[in-house]
């Protein structure tokens, strides 16, 4: 019910075409089926002719009715995925950095992609799902037709039958949704298997214990709901195939002993019951994919729900203003569980001024804070407590996106885009070039349309090439977290001494993240954190 549902809300108009065509074609099989029946128990050359033309006009109904229902349905489904992906992919966007980071990667990952997948699924068997619910309907009217009486008992059987299935089905259907729970983690596994792939490689114990303690027990849970599972359902649809069987054993041997019934009126029972196998079989087979869409799509709607509850407002921001006095951080603080000891840390109270021009080295001993502060000040951190102003003007929800279009930052878990994207600059293409240059990357990276020709580089030269895109956003404020860690000590000697100086020299105030000693003396500023404070902060005087 979730899955028509979420079929309605994207498009009311073709689910009713749908389900109306769909109808018109069941009903029309049905109209086949008592033809057929009839033309079995009449004379062939008294009425064959009318038979003819009767089963000629049912037959161009099914193929359009038919062939309407499944394109409609095809239509609806595929633009419902396609608006799904969207929305999530917003609303992923949208949503707060530290919420996102509390709910893991592995979880966005496994949503985006498996419950996706699992719904896109789903709605593909759709129309020929509601063709065979068609089918079975315009079946059971003929029967109706037929005998009422016999309908009853029908009816009552397949009542009783169900009643005992629901038993399988709630249990089937629970099993998948613990199999659908270990799918997150087991996501999780495969993306240590790709991040920690040399630390594995290193250590032979280690991945052993990975291999069977974390890797393999999830696997194995995942197994075993999913074959509990499917076989749940496959009991099920067993336990139906052999109803049919029984009811037309039922019609036959059983039913014409306690009710008067004709050789016609049973011919077309038989036949009806017969037909229906296959569009009953179709349904109740497809019900473990219908079971694990409806679970992904809770899911999904459960995830939509967290996302949505700390979702940032989206709005086109301003012009940013490049001409800026200072930015002044007071008595922020920001709270967040340590992954080194499970326990929270508290940065701040932070009180910081900052000034255009300026060249300032953030420095400070592993997890002392210097990233965390780093997302505070450039936005994608929300402080708990303090305030944030620039040029005196409080940083708030609905100024939030604009504050941030102030920055160009390259972090050290940066992401490199295969192309320049968010430029409106018909000269990309050559002063990229330009910049390439400068970077020493010419001879090995091209850009055309503002495509990268590659991004299949060393870790060092792929900051550099984010250091490119940093270049050409132009913006007021640079911030560099451990750019230099990466690079040979030639061109870690050209970023200190004349890449930043060059920045600074051009109005830009410049924040960089550090642990080369060696380079302290450049910065006009050093500001020093230790255990989430700032242990000191002072202006350096330059010779």
């Amino acid at each position: 019910m979730n899955l028509i549902a979420f079929l309605l809300r994207s498009s009311g108009r073709l689910m009713a075409i749908a389900i109306l065509t769909g109808f018109f074609s069941g009903a029309s099989s049905a109209g086949l089926i008592a033809l057929i029946s009839w033309s079995l128990a009449s004379n062939p050359l008294t009425a064959g002719r009318t038979l003819a033309i009767g089963f000629l006009g049912l037959v161009g109904i099914v193929l359009l009715t038919d062939m309407t229902a499944r394109m409609s349905l095809i239509r609806l489904s595929q633009e419902a995925v396609f608006r799904l992906q969207l929305r999530l992919s917003r609303q992923i966007l949208a949503s707060e950095l530290s919420h996102l980071e509390q709910l893991g990667a592995s979880r966005l990952l496994a949503t985006l992609t498996e419950d996706v997948l699992t719904i896109s699924n789903a709605v593909f068997i759709l129309p020929f799902l509601f063709i065979n619910l068609a089918i079975v309907a315009g079946c059971f009217v003929y029967i109706t037709w037929l005998s009422w009486q016999v309908l009853l008992i029908i009816l009552g059987l397949f009542a009783l039958a169900m009643g005992s299935c629901q038993v399988f089905l709630r249990r089937g259907r629970r099993m998948l949704a613990l199999a659908r729970e270990e799918r997150d983690r087991l996501f999780q596994h495969f993306q240590t298997i790709t991040d920690g792939v040399k630390e594995l490689k290193l250590h032979y114990w280690r991945r052993q214990d990975f291999l069977q303690q974390d890797l393999r027990v999830t696997a194995d849970q995942f197994r075993r709901y999913n074959t509990i599972g499917l076989s749940l359902y496959a009991v099920n649809e067993s336990i139906g195939k052999f109803l049919f069987f029984f009811a037309i054993g039922l019609v036959l041997f059983f039913i014409p002993h306690i009710i008067a019934i004709d050789t016609r009126t049973l011919a077309g029972y038989v036949l009806t019951f017969t037909y229906l196998i296959g569009p009953m079989d179709n349904i109740v087979s497809k019900l473990p994919i219908l079971s694990k869409a409806d679970i992904a799509l809770q899911n999904i709607d459960a995830l939509g729900l967290l996302l949505n509850n700390r979702a940032e407002a989206t709005v086109v921001p301003k012009a940013i203003d490049p001409v800026w006095k200072s930015l002044e951080l007071t008595g922020v603080t920001h709270t967040y569980l340590s992954g080194q000891d499970e326990t929270y840390f508290t940065l701040g109270p932070i009180d910081l001024t900052l000034k255009p021009g300026e060249l300032v080295f953030i420095v400070g001993g592993n997890g002392s804070g210097k990233s965390t502060l780093a997302k505070l000040i450039t936005g994608l951190y929300v402080p708990e407590t303090g305030e944030i102003c620039l040029n005196q003007q409080p940083i708030t929800a609905e100024n939030r996106e604009w504050y941030r279009q102030h920055f160009s930052v390259v972090f050290a878990d940066f992401h490199l885009f295969e192309q320049l994207l968010g430029f409106n600059n018909p000269e990309l293409d050559r002063q990229a070039q330009a910049y390439l240059h400068l970077l020493q990357l010419d001879r090995k990276v091209t850009v055309e349309s503002g495509k990268l020709s590659t991004t299949a580089l060393s870790q060092g030269q792929r900051k550099r090439l984010a250091l490119l895109t940093s270049y050409l956003e132009d913006r007021p404020i640079y911030l560099f977290d451990e750019w230099a860690a990466d690079q040979d000590p030639v061109f870690k000697q050209l970023f200190y001494t004349q890449l930043l100086p060059q920045l600074r020299d051009r109005g830009k105030t410049v924040l960089v993240i550090t642990h080369d000693d060696h380079y302290f003396h450049l910065a006009d500023r050093m500001i020093k954190l230790n255990y989430g404070q700032i242990e000191f902060d002072h202006v350096q005087s330059h010779p």
